[in-house]
């Protein structure tokens, strides 16, 4: 595979939000992020520029929706047709190392997120979570990997019969700081099972690595942490306080007014609404979003960033976005886990961008999704790219 640099020589435009203001400012320069601070006696740490480009890293996949590194050399990939693809030392593998017989790959559905044990290690367990058919209904099932030395080996089931559907599936899946799995799950195009605590329909689930329930989870004997949510698709942990951070997708015209994606502050057995309200809606014992993005942005997976490479996004979320095609940077004051003072796009040259992850060399990488239907195809979709300084 030829390895070429796109360069991109200025970031775009801040994301329109109803409760942030910011400033245009151009950070592949060294001109510095410049923000209007809705809390005039709140601070924030000095930006220190760094000038990036972005490389491919691989190209022509279908519709890649998760990654993972079990190396500094090694990156696994899944595919929504159903297969695990490996880049070894910079490398695409031609043959998968693992393919599923059973997925059914139907619109937003199929094989989806992937995570590794936190004993990857010693135990060499990664876990995916993929899309089923049975019976005429679709469900997601989470299972439980072994990743040999050249081909990897179903292990188990984890998790199952998780009511999915052709849209709204979920299915990221990502490790708590204590151990604990944590699955994002669809209201499966049903939204009323989001309300409803004995359906595992529109919920955010926590379940131990084995699938059985930790005795601390909010509502005794069920894998259910979180309800009312719509279609929750990105997950991660702030490092600085512990704290659970999830982008979810709001409404598509069908099911209410278009736009309205939030960024939740996640608490074991909130309430976030959905469907009794969206946008900027509030209700009495439901939780309300820390942003809504209108026109929506189809917010896709999302990471804490360390700032190992890039100081100047130290401790920022990204996430992708998929019907804004972009990758998008937020920063959260360091003083309030609530408040949010600045929201960036600083990638909108690639389409519709799904997954991002920060590899062990502290690059931030990210793939496109342009072949699932909904995007433009570009030569060489889908790919993987690599944020990197110039």
């Amino acid at each position: 595979m030829g390895i070429f640099i796109l360069f991109i020589s200025a970031c775009q435009s801040s994301v329109p939000t109803p409760s942030v203001m910011t400033t245009s400012a151009l950070v592949n320069t060294d001109i510095p992020v410049e923000t209007i601070d809705p809390t005039p006696d709140a601070t924030l740490p000095p930006a220190s520029p760094v000038n990036w480009k972005i490389e491919v890293v691989a190209e022509n996949l279908y519709v890649p929706w998760s990654l993972v590194f079990t190396s500094p050399e090694r990156i696994l990939v899944t595919e929504r047709s159903g297969t695990i693809r490996e880049i070894a030392n910079g490398e695409l593998r031609s043959d998968p190392v693992f393919q599923f017989d059973d997925v059914a790959a139907r619109d937003e559905a199929g094989l989806m997120g992937m995570v590794i044990d936190p004993t990857y290690t010693d135990s060499r367990f990664v876990y995916a979570c993929y899309t089923y058919q049975q019976d005429g209904s679709l469900f997601n099932r989470v299972v439980r990997l072994h990743d040999g030395t050249d081909r990897m080996t179903l292990d188990g089931i984890v998790i199952d019969a998780i009511p999915s559907a052709s849209n709204h599936a979920g299915c990221r899946l990502a490790f708590a700081p204590d151990g604990t799995l944590f699955v994002t799950a669809g209201d499966a195009l049903q939204s009323q099972n989001a309300q409803d605590v004995s359906s595992l329909a529109g919920k955010i689930l926590r379940v131990n690595s084995d699938g059985s329930i930790p005795a601390d989870n909010p509502f005794p004997d069920s894998p259910v942490y979180s309800l009312g949510h719509r279609n929750p698709q990105g997950l991660d942990w702030d490092p600085d306080t512990g704290l659970l951070y999830a982008t979810e997708h709001g409404p598509s015209g069908f099911d209410g007014a278009p736009g309205g994606d939030e960024i939740n502050l996640i608490q074991a057995g909130g309430n976030y609404g959905w469907p009794l309200v969206s946008h900027e809606e509030t209700l009495e014992g439901t939780i309300p979003p820390l942003i809504t993005f209108t026109p929506a942005e189809a917010p896709a997976a999302a990471i804490f960033y360390s700032g190992g490479v890039f100081p100047q996004y130290a401790g920022d979320f990204f996430f992708g976005a998929l019907r804004g095609e972009g990758l998008v940077r937020v920063r959260i004051l360091d003083e309030d886990p609530r408040e949010i003072v600045e929201v960036e796009k600083i990638v909108d040259s690639v389409g519709r961008v799904r997954e991002v992850v920060e590899g062990p060399d502290g690059y931030l990488y990210f793939t496109t999704s342009n072949r699932d239907g909904r995007g433009t195809l570009r030569s060489g979709d889908d790919r993987i790219y690599r944020l990197m300084p110039q």
